[in-house]
């Protein structure tokens, strides 16, 4: 009798069985008691800003924070919020206004804002202005003691600590449920919201404004240009233009072709869609390269579908725009600690890792799969009659190019025209990915029913619950906790600083990511190994640089079905099974993470960033 087919994905109902051991986990977590270590990070999150102002206003001006005027007290508030995400330097806050101000709702006027500028510019010099940041970071990390707190300041820090259990046993939670989908992912998402309302972290308002973002706007564009050009035949037609320009017989040059042509649009289209469109010509090529002699050649089938999934795979971190993951790690640098990554500026650091994974990859592919067949020539010839019988291009087709080309040259300079004064206002590549969707409406390249049935909104649901999970493990300190006690314990080893430190974060991320979304992994993550940054090396390269670091690192899902949507769209073909991603994973993960440190190590170092001193 024929077994019938599991289902998976969207289809599947809540397992109970599964279930129930996240919802347990999650309740046990909060009745334990609560650390020392929560307690006293929950006190520095609570009751460190009032303190560190107060000391800043002494020092500064000889008063306590409540007998200052308006403009000593905004001066104080702008150095803790300055401490807080690392910028330790005076040039980092004379490059303050009062829109950075407001993003970290600090009430501020003109006038105020000048005098306190004004200052800091003239009354306290470079070194003065650096040992009084470095003595308020002291005393926000050593000099405060929960033991010492009394009143409504150990309520605060009691409510701090709570928070932090509260994240934590979220985060228990949303991983389980993300290994084993016990229920629907995008339920997940729903649930993150509910757990913070209900426990009292977040009020009904600001969960309900957390699930929207230029990073979740930016992912339901990519989608809907995804599906534009899979019903205009885009994709087909560009790939096959590709593949008559460049492809020779020869199996090994033909997987070479496909890193060459998929890996870079990877960093610019989504890889799922890439899968999809590249995965019928790979299916192409091998029916069509059978003969009588060799009816069947399953070597040749998986490598060309594993080529096709690794392609994916390796490009995804060359651009923002590759991966759901990288603009979750841009916002989350700009919401921790201030620093902004540009398109243009995050493809010029990121897309050498592309470059060298190439032939690193190619070369894996080709030494651990061995076809029979060698020559694709009949296969070749019958692309070039697919070619010859789609025409020319249509109106909807063009259109739909010319709005892609417009969307990725906004990407590349939306950022640099904004600082040249050319846009007025900063328009993020969220938003210009959702312009590109509503002209692709406007040409009448697509209706909304296209949109409806065509893109996965669950997805789009997915990735807003794994953003807010890491912002609320960063806001509430839990993140923090996690950073602190993993940087105590690498200590005893001498691996809590510089390369090392970025080396353990690199591979502890990269297995996270194969065993759950490279989304939600970086959302996981992220929060965690900006915090050790922040902490060993503050204001310095390292905080982009691990930025950077956790987002490549997890897109190295190369070993498992379930750690990337490219795996799982080949996998579909019939002709692979779960050992043969081992077979190519297993040594491309430990190449990547040599590959990337390396980048770090030598490129990214010997480069720097921007005017940000070295680590």
């Amino acid at each position: 009798m024929k077994k019938s087919k599991p289902v998976t994905g969207y289809d599947k109902y809540i397992n109970w069985k599964l279930f129930i051991i996240p919802v347990i986990l999650f309740f046990v977590v909060l009745v334990m008691p609560t650390p020392h270590g929560m307690k006293d990070v929950g006190m520095e999150y609570n009751v460190g800003p009032k303190a560190v102002v107060n000391h800043l206003t002494m020092v500064l001006f000889q008063q306590k924070s409540t007998e200052v005027e308006q403009w000593q007290l905004l001066t104080a508030k702008i150095m803790e919020q300055n401490m807080r995400i690392g910028a330790l330097q005076k040039d980092r806050f004379l490059k303050r206004n009062a829109k950075w101000c407001n993003k970290y709702k600090i009430e501020v006027n003109e006038t105020n804002f000048d005098k306190a500028r004004a200052y800091i510019k003239d009354h306290v010099t470079d070194k003065d202005f650096h040992t009084i940041m470095k003595s308020a970071l002291v005393l926000r990390k050593d000099g405060l003691k929960y033991e010492d707190q009394t009143g409504s300041d150990k309520k605060a820090a009691d409510k701090g600590a709570w928070e932090i259990k509260v994240a934590i046993a979220m985060g228990l939670f949303v991983v389980f449920c993300f290994l084993t989908e016990c229920i629907p992912l995008p339920a997940v998402a729903f649930c993150i919201g509910l757990i913070l309302v209900f426990t009292g972290v977040l009020s009904r308002k600001e969960v309900a404004m957390l699930y929207w973002s230029d990073a979740c706007w930016f992912i339901m564009g990519s989608l809907m240009f995804a599906a534009a050009f899979v019903k205009t035949g885009v994709d087909k037609r560009v790939c096959l233009m590709m593949f008559k320009k460049l492809a020779v017989p020869n199996i090994k040059w033909i997987t070479l072709i496909f890193f060459l042509i998929i890996s870079p649009l990877a960093a610019f289209i989504s890889d799922h869609a890439l899968a999809a469109m590249f995965l019928p010509i790979g299916m192409l090529l091998y029916q069509n390269s059978l003969t009588r002699e060799v009816p069947e050649d399953t070597e040749l089938a998986k490598m060309l579908m594993i080529s096709i999934a690794m392609a994916c795979n390796i490009g995804g971190p060359g651009a923002p725009s590759g991966g759901a993951r990288n603009v979750i790690m841009m916002t989350y640098l700009t919401d921790m600690f201030g620093v902004d990554i540009g398109y243009f500026q995050w493809v010029t650091y990121c897309f050498p890792f592309l470059i060298l994974m190439i032939p690193v990859s190619w070369i894996v592919i080709n030494f651990r799969f061995k076809p029979r067949v060698v020559s694709l020539a009949p296969a070749m010839e019958h692309l070039r009659t697919e070619i010859g019988k789609m025409g020319g291009w249509n109106k909807q087709q063009i259109w739909a190019l010319i709005i892609f080309i417009i969307m990725v040259f906004g990407w590349f300079t939306e950022k640099s025209f904004y600082n040249l004064g050319i846009y007025p206002v900063r328009l993020g590549i969220g938003v210009i990915a959702v312009a590109g969707a509503v002209g692709y409406i406007l040409t009448g390249v697509v209706n909304w029913r296209d949109y409806q049935e065509k893109v996965d909104w669950g997805v789009v649901w997915l990735y807003a619950g794994a953003i807010i999970f890491g912002r609320v493990l960063d806001q509430t300190g839990a993140a923090y906790w996690l950073a602190r006690s993993v940087i105590d314990f690498l200590s005893q080893f001498g691996m809590e600083g510089g390369l090392p430190l970025l080396a353990v974060s690199n591979g502890l991320t990269s297995i996270l990511t194969n065993l759950m979304a490279d989304g939600p992994a970086a959302a996981s993550v992220g929060p965690i190994t900006l915090n050790m940054a922040g902490m060993v090396h503050p204001g310095t390269t390292y905080l982009p640089f691990m930025a950077m670091a956790t987002a490549i690192s997890s897109s190295f899902a190369y070993c498992l079905i379930i750690g990337t949507p490219p795996n799982a769209i080949v996998y579909a073909s019939g002709y692979l099974e779960p050992k043969d991603y081992l077979r190519a994973g297993i040594p491309l993960f430990f190449f990547a993470n040599v590959v990337l440190l390396l980048l770090t190590g030598v490129y990214w170092t010997f480069r720097g960033f921007g005017g940000m001193p070295g680590f």
